[in-house]
């Protein structure tokens, strides 16, 4: 069994553990996501499928599909690019911080890192004391990897 299939296989039993299924289309999507080291969008999901597993979505559908996969916290939405990536802690059984989402600004390459709740606290604090109120303790960092770094050098 491939890496991919192993957590697809282990996201299928997270949501029979909750209640609801993994149909074949939201496996394709999830695959897709797992499969690619970079955001994709709905659109850019809808040729994916099409073309690794010859199955028209419609937009909609892949719509409805991340907000299920997001609601079952296998993916995650970045805002800011109005893209998705599947949570790189679906295989494991333990509670985890909150997830940053270092972007290259270069190549598109998303990497997430978790921030301890403590350091979400003191910015919180910070931006109630501006006047503010957190909606989200989600970041999302542009950055340059270490790839793009060394073929820039």
């Amino acid at each position: 069994m491939s890496k991919v299939q192993n957590i697809v296989a282990h996201a299928e039993q997270h949501c029979k553990d909750h209640g609801s299924r993994l149909t074949n289309k939201r496996k394709q999507v999830l695959s897709a996501l797992l499969q690619s080291e970079k955001a994709l969008s709905a659109y850019e999901l809808v040729d994916y499928c099409k073309d690794t597993f010859g199955e028209t979505i419609p937009a909609m559908s892949v719509y409805r599909i991340l907000n299920f996969l997001q609601e079952e916290h296998l993916v995650h939405k970045l805002n800011l690019a109005n893209k998705y990536v599947a949570c790189s802690h679906i295989t494991c059984d333990h509670a985890h911080e909150i997830p940053q989402f270092l972007i290259c600004r270069q190549c598109q390459r998303v990497k997430e890192i978790s921030i301890s709740k403590s350091a979400i606290n003191k910015l919180q604090h910070s931006v109630e004391e501006a006047g503010f109120h957190l909606l989200s303790p989600q970041l999302e960092m542009n950055c340059l990897c270490e790839s793009c770094i060394s073929s820039a050098a």
